[in-house]
């Protein structure tokens, strides 16, 4: 039970959703952004089949719980001149 228990600890997820990406923006200026704010994981850019484009969204994968807590703590972030 005690090695379950680690296990699961360890396999918490610290996401946040990022909503309104500018279409100019890539998963690898994305994961720089926020870098900033702590050990960036993941950044999932899910994109279109169809279009070829991504959606205008993205869920970016941190560390801990701080990393999303300074994410959290800024009132704005602008990327290529967009409010997301």
């Amino acid at each position: 039970a005690a090695a379950r228990a680690v296990a699961r600890r360890s396999r918490r997820i610290f996401d946040i959703f990022v909503a309104d990406v500018p279409w100019t923006v890539s998963n690898k200026e994305l994961k720089e952004y926020f870098a900033q704010f702590g050990s960036v994981q993941r950044c999932q850019l899910p994109f279109d089949k169809d279009t070829g484009f991504h959606k205008r969204y993205c869920w970016i994968k941190f560390s801990s719980p701080e990393d999303v807590q300074n994410v959290l703590q800024k009132d704005s972030h602008i990327l290529e001149g967009a409010k997301v």
